[in-house]
């Protein structure tokens, strides 16, 4: 089956767009797979991208002679899955090394999928990349938001090469961490390493969305590590994690610096705002944007 295409519905009307056409002041992002003849608007409710999308370098600037964008291609559309266990925490996974695009990036688990299969989509990447199966009945899910996403992610880095709206889906489980780290084998081909992160530690991370380069002092609250457990010869062993790792900013040429990608701080924030609306509390997910949680 042909892969979901993505469309830009403006003034009401849904248009096709190009490789690096689509942003999120031009429109809503809207989907379409073939041969369908309707397209299906996600009411996601936040649509972003980084402030230094090189797609958005790309408009401000004059290009270079002889530097071609593909052509021919449109937007790809990938489903992440934010999984949060009963105790409140969410799963993060490390890329290998090995991987050609975002290498070395902790990222929730997620991939390409088909316009029929978002949930089922997001749920399959869950358990190819983690080993986790959620039992049927056991859990509720939300869309967080769209996300904008470029590869690489910096125009210093080189001209784009991918470009995706990635759709960050909550999904709720009702077992506890401990329950689902029981069931953790992650496939070392994709995954070098795991944690499950608060929402303390979760809120600090989300504060780095802005993308600056100018570093950011530690909070005396936070630990100065995270207990991660890290793939060697397919044994899961203890790592602590530096927080100083998980602040990190997209670097200016650096391509395999480990951090947290820009895009997962953006649902990190989202995840934040959702608690902090089921509990009535105010959690602060810093720079991340204000969002509504809306069913599609």
């Amino acid at each position: 089956m042909a892969a979901a295409r993505v469309l830009l519905l403006l003034s009401g009307r849904p248009e096709s767009v190009g490789f690096a056409q689509t942003s999120p002041s031009r429109g809503v992002p809207v989907f379409e797979s073939p041969p369908a003849s309707e397209a299906l608007t996600l009411a996601a409710p936040s649509h972003q991208r980084s402030p230094f999308c090189p797609f958005a370098a790309l408009d401000q600037q004059p290009r270079p002679p002889g530097t071609e964008l593909p052509t021919g291609r449109g937007v790809d559309l990938g489903v992440a899955v934010i999984l949060q266990s009963s105790d409140q925490t969410v799963l993060l996974t490390r890329r290998t090394r090995t991987l050609r695009v975002s290498p070395n990036l902790w990222v929730p688990p997620g991939g390409h999928v088909e316009l029929e299969e978002l949930l089922d989509g997001g749920l399959r990447e869950l358990r190819e990349e983690s080993g986790i199966q959620l039992p049927a009945g056991q859990f509720s899910w939300v869309p967080l938001g769209l996300w904008e996403s470029a590869y690489p992610p910096r125009l210093s880095w080189g001209l784009p090469k991918y470009h995706h709206i990635i759709l960050y889906i909550l999904v709720i489980s009702q077992e506890s961490e401990q329950q689902l780290q029981a069931r953790i084998q992650p496939n070392p081909s994709e995954v070098s390493a795991f944690m499950w992160l608060g929402a303390d530690v979760a809120a600090a991370v989300a504060a780095t969305e802005d993308g600056t380069e100018s570093p950011r002092l530690l909070s005396q609250e936070l630990p100065p590590s995270v207990l991660a457990m890290e793939l060697e010869d397919g044994v899961a062993r203890p790592l602590a994690l530096p927080m100083s790792t998980l602040l990190r900013t997209t670097p200016a040429t650096t391509e395999d610096t480990e951090r947290v990608s820009t895009g997962t701080k953006f649902a990190l924030g989202l995840w934040l705002q959702h608690l902090g609306r089921q509990s009535g509390a105010h959690v602060d997910p810093g720079c991340a944007k204000e969002a509504q949680n809306t069913d599609p």
